[in-house]
Parts: C-alpha cells; structure tokens; sequence
C-alpha cells in the first residue's frame, strides 16, 4: 500500500471523492497516511495518527517510501501558529501540524494543569463541523487536538474517545484535564469537553468556550440554559 503525507496547511478529509461531499475530518501539514485507493483527482487514504479514512484532493498529499514513512520521525509543533519558509515558499502551519525532523521530540508533560493551560489556548477559535486545527475546530477535534501537543493519542470521533479512561462516579470528582462527554435525545455520545478547575469545562461550541458542569449537563450562561446533557466524566490520565 502506498503512502502519503499531508503537503497544505489543512486539507478536508471527505467522506466521498468529490469536493462537495461532506467534510468528515482534516488532515494537518505533515501527517502521513496510507493510500487505500485513487479515483480520479481523488484519492481514499487512512490517517496514521488515528485511523480515519477519507477522500483527499490527491495534489494535497505528497507520496513517500515506504521506508521515510517507518523511519522519518515527525515534530508536532505545539505553537499556536507557526510560518514556515519551505522551497515553495512561505506556509502558515497550525498547532498539531508535524514536521519531518531526525531529531527527537520532547513534549510537554501530560498533566491536569498543561492540558487545562494548552486547551484554554484554543478560546475563541471558532466552531467548524470535522475541524481539527486553530483555523477551526469540532468538540472532539479539540480535544484530539490538545492531547495529541501533550503525546497523548485519542481517537477522531467523540463516541470513541468515550471508550477511552475510566469514569468518575460523580461530577464533583472531576480534575482538570478529565473529558466530559454528552449524548443526544438517541442516547448517543454527540459531544465531548474538558474539564478545568471548579467545575468549569472548555468545549467547542460555536466557538471554543468555558462554561460551568453540573450534574445536568452544560450550563451555557449567555443562553441562561443547559445545552448539552452529561452522560458521565472519564480520567485520561
């Protein structure tokens, strides 16, 4: 099987071979991927980091060997943004892109307080369904995101991040850095947020914010109402 790595800033990973299909995940400048299949200007590859497949726009991956693809370590930039001078020219790169690098890396420590400092880096950025980067992102792509600058690997999607860590048997034992996950009227996990100090959590919604965790759910102030209903509280670390 082929392999490939991200050559843009961003490129919408969609869920058919075409640029009008729905937008399912991103890829960012540097990560690699296996290339199941091409169609046309399109082709279906698998992330590396976390599984997921997709359709590509096949000019924004670059292929490489096999043996670059085992052996050629990645830096995750852990800046917010970061402007890199390549022979192309100049491209702007968001946290949690990678640059290929032979030297090793090493990230900040995982801890309740990193995480909570690192997430809160992200307020404001705006909501964008399957986003993944600073240029906008999804509740469970932040959260992705956030661990990923800390060496932790979580999975894309909110309800599989759920299988993740151990619960907590009440809200008022969650620390920071603790994932609060929230399901639908189906009773499925829709949405995921971290959890701070006094029971405050960060989540995207509509933009990346901080609200307050009760036993109910989400507690949106602006809107003077619960928005999301909690299903439970796991610790990742």
């Amino acid at each position: 099987m082929e392999k490939g790595i991200c050559n843009v800033s961003v490129a919408p990973l969609r869920a058919e071979n075409s640029h009008q299909s729905e937008m399912v995940s991103q890829l960012l400048y540097g990560e690699k991927v296996e290339i199941i299949e091409e169609n046309g200007s399109f082709s279906k590859i698998k992330m590396d980091f976390d599984g997921y497949e997709g359709w590509v726009d096949a000019k924004q991956i670059s292929k490489i060997s096999e043996e670059d693809f085992a052996q050629k370590t990645s830096q995750i930039l852990t800046e917010d943004f970061k402007f890199f001078n390549f022979k192309e020219g100049k491209i702007l790169l968001s946290i949690g892109s990678e640059i290929l690098s032979d030297e090793e890396q090493t990230l900040p420590e995982a801890t309740g307080k990193s995480l909570s400092d690192t997430a809160q880096r992200f307020l404001n950025v705006p909501y964008l369904w399957s986003g993944r980067s600073f240029f906008g992102i999804d509740c469970s792509g932040f959260t992705q995101l956030v661990f990923k600058v800390h060496g932790i690997k979580l999975p894309r999607d909110a309800y599989q991040q759920a299988e993740v860590g151990n619960v907590l048997d009440f809200v008022e034992e969650s620390e920071p850095g603790d994932l609060a996950f929230f399901e639908n009227q189906e009773g499925k996990i829709s949405h995921v947020g971290i959890m701070l100090e006094d029971q405050k959590i960060i989540h995207a919604y509509g933009k990346v914010r901080i609200d307050l965790l009760d036993s109910t759910g989400i507690f949106n102030k602006d809107l003077a109402k619960h928005t999301h209903k909690l299903r439970f509280v796991k610790r990742i670390l």
